[in-house]
């Protein structure tokens, strides 16, 4: 993703959605990244022009709420390899920035051909050194701030402390991929009771099965969509990432949102080693135009509509979605019929509908139809 705000090649985000990765396109300024606290294994940055280092080191420290606790921040920019005044001296600045956030300093190498260095910092695992500063800066954070709350939060330039109770979430590194994918996290305990209302472990497995049942039985072969011509996917309300491992043996990336109105389980998404995003969706998303070409809404619209304009919605759907890109919709039957109404007067092609119990099922093809009847404009210019 970028969040620089200035991107001299262009649409280099487009260039990742185009190559089937989920990308977002935002600028890292005064509130927190959509993210919870402590969920990246790494973040890397590029060619990375992100002033880290001023007004106390508000954006590095951003990345110290979001990386887990052992987690590296690789960062390569003209600072870490260039010898010119200006390089050297934010190079100075962010070498005592890093050493009072008890960061690491992991290697320092250059490529031998382009000349081009890489820092690798690694976050600490325990508290201890913040703990023998001589001088308490930057401050820890105060108790009060949730590291998890970011869906506009004001960047704070303060540090939160690491986890370091066995139970607690970011104590522990995950398991290697694959095996995390369908571990229950060790944090869910069964004394909490999961989003469904069963023991949050058992909520856990239950949700994976059902996904596992669902597109294998239904997506995969009863809807007649061509996986193969599938890149990205977006589940726009996830709740256990449970979808998204459903597809982990096909070859495509989901997006996985969580609603700001919804249990805040992104991190158990993460703790998977999936990828997923704090989202309103009474709000446009941060992509551009027709960018997913598949889109999965597991009785989300039934809950806008309690807050949104519908119709606003099923329009964003419409810029996110590409050309004979799918929408796959579960909802009550209610919604059902009313996103089937709209879709219809935007020339989509129904592809499947079902219902049973008041409980319904839609697919649908955004088609390549457009208006073709032109307005006249009279302009006031004589």
């Amino acid at each position: 993703m970028s969040f620089a705000p200035k991107d001299e090649h262009e649409a280099q985000v487009q260039f990742a959605l185009e190559r089937g990765i989920p990308a977002i396109s935002a600028v890292m300024g005064t509130e927190r990244l959509p993210f919870p606290g402590i969920v990246f294994d790494a973040v890397h940055c590029a060619r990375c022009r992100v002033p880290w280092h001023i007004e106390g080191g508000k954006l590095l420290l951003e990345l110290n709420r979001v990386l887990r606790p052992g987690g590296f921040f690789i960062w390569s920019a003209t600072p870490v390899y260039q010898k010119l005044p200006e390089d050297v001296e934010i190079w100075n600045a962010m070498s005592q920035l890093i050493k009072a956030m008890c960061w690491e300093l992991v290697s320092i190498s250059k490529d031998t051909i382009n000349k081009v260095g890489i820092a690798v910092y690694r976050k600490p695992t325990s508290n201890e050194c913040y703990e023998k500063r001589s001088q308490q800066q930057p401050p820890v954070c105060s108790g009060s701030d949730d590291p998890n709350a970011a869906w506009h939060v004001p960047l704070q330039a303060c540090m939160h402390k690491v986890p370091e109770e066995s139970l607690e979430r970011g104590s522990q590194w995950p398991e290697q991929w694959p095996a995390r994918l369908e571990k229950t996290p060790y944090w869910l305990l069964s004394s909490q009771v999961g989003v469904y209302g069963k023991s949050a472990p058992e909520d856990f497995t239950a949700d994976y099965e059902h996904w596992k049942r669902v597109v294998s039985k239904s997506y995969l072969n009863g809807m007649g969509i061509n996986w193969s011509t599938v890149r990205n996917v977006m589940d726009m309300r996830s709740v256990y990432g449970g979808f998204a491992a459903a597809m982990k043996d096909i070859s495509v990336w989901v997006m996985n949102v969580i609603s700001i109105d919804s249990p805040d389980t992104l991190p158990i998404i993460y703790e998977r080693g999936l990828f997923g995003i704090y989202h309103d969706w009474c709000e446009s998303f941060s992509t551009y135009p027709r960018t997913y070409d598949l889109l999965h809404a597991d009785h989300l619209f039934s809950k806008i509509k309690k807050r949104c304009n519908l119709v606003a919605v099923v329009a964003e759907v419409d810029r996110i979605l590409r050309p004979e890109g799918k929408l796959i919709v579960r909802d009550d039957v209610e919604t059902i019929n009313e996103l089937e109404s709209m879709v219809k007067g935007m020339q989509w092609e129904v592809r499947m509908t079902y219902s049973k119990d008041k409980e319904g099922l839609l697919c649908v093809e955004k088609s390549m139809w457009r208006p073709k009847e032109l307005e006249t404009i009279k302009y006031a210019i004589a």
